[in-house]
């Protein structure tokens, strides 16, 4: 459908999509394509829309993948209604499927210690170093997995921040922990082992010989859970994504307000960041049966 070629250039020429964001939504419109055939787009209705819903429902999608197809849908047809190539936008009163919101996947303190030391209580390979530089990092600056893997080199030149380049282009910038610094400072020492054979010098701070030049995600995730089974954790419930929750969740319970939690994840709404508010309700809770004068005479009384 051509319309959908109009509508990924835009999100590339004017928001600055990433790869992995285009192929989201290009994957959402092509399954939504394939439902309504050869329907043209100016003749997709409201009932299209909820068939194609019922439709993602009786193949058993969960209710967070329904949500986000129907969001593709809304911002397609809404790119197609300012350009006049439709007259109505068949998405306008469809309500968005209902959903829970389940608590974010996090480590204990304990546990991120636990996979720190299973790098450190190892012989200090090139592979180790870099692993120790990859999860000292995130779990110091709470990057997203594709931010971290692609790090130019010129990112080291800071010492206590860092600039890192985030979803839409933006730039952010985090402070830079010491154990962080130490241990990219002790991977620059062997970088050079993942340059590709016959190469002198590579952009990136984690070069590998993938078609990016970087190491990948992929790679970088698998690593992670070789690593969980050596600490002695489940590897099923550690991942890169789990590390960042881990970041923001642990910088709440020690203190940190929302804002800046928001500001060093990236996220370009504080409504995306308050998936961590039930770390400030505890805390909160804590807070008043400890300090309130009344709580504390409560517990006098009994």
């Amino acid at each position: 459908m051509k319309e959908i070629d109009f509508f990924i250039e835009m999100l590339v020429a004017e928001r600055g999509a990433s790869e992995n964001t285009v192929e989201s939504y290009r994957r959402d419109l092509d399954d939504f394509t394939r439902f309504i055939k050869k329907t043209p787009v100016e003749k997709i209705s409201e009932k299209h829309i909820e068939d194609f819903l019922s439709d993602l429902k009786k193949r058993a999608f969960a209710a967070t993948s329904m949500a986000r197809k129907l969001s593709t849908l809304r911002q397609f047809f809404k790119f197609l209604l300012a350009e006049e190539i439709i007259t109505q936008n068949p998405t306008h009163i469809i309500d968005s499927p209902k959903q829970s919101k389940p608590l974010p996947k996090t480590l204990a303190v304990d546990d991120v210690l636990k996979l720190l030391n299973a790098i450190y209580n190892d012989q200090k390979t090139p592979e180790k170093l870099r692993l120790g530089a990859l999860l000292e990092l995130l779990y110091a600056t709470g990057m997203r997995v594709s931010e971290l893997v692609s790090l130019p080199l010129s990112t080291i030149n800071a010492k206590e921040f860092m600039v890192i380049r985030g979803k839409g282009d933006k730039e952010r910038m985090v402070p830079l922990s010491t154990p962080a610094q130490k241990a990219v400072k002790q991977y620059l020492e062997t970088r050079k082992f993942f340059l590709k054979k016959g190469q002198k010098e590579s952009p990136y701070l984690f070069p590998s010989s993938s078609k990016q030049g970087y190491l990948t995600r992929q790679r970088f995730g698998q690593l992670l859970k070789e690593l969980a089974v050596e600490a002695g954790l489940d590897s099923s419930k550690v991942s890169p994504h789990v590390i960042r929750h881990a970041f923001a969740t642990h910088l709440l319970e020690y203190g940190a307000d929302l804002r800046s939690v928001q500001q060093m994840l990236g996220h370009a709404d504080i409504s995306t960041t308050q998936i961590y508010t039930h770390v400030l309700e505890s805390k909160l809770k804590d807070l008043v049966e400890t300090h309130h004068p009344l709580a504390t005479q409560n517990k006098k009384r009994k």
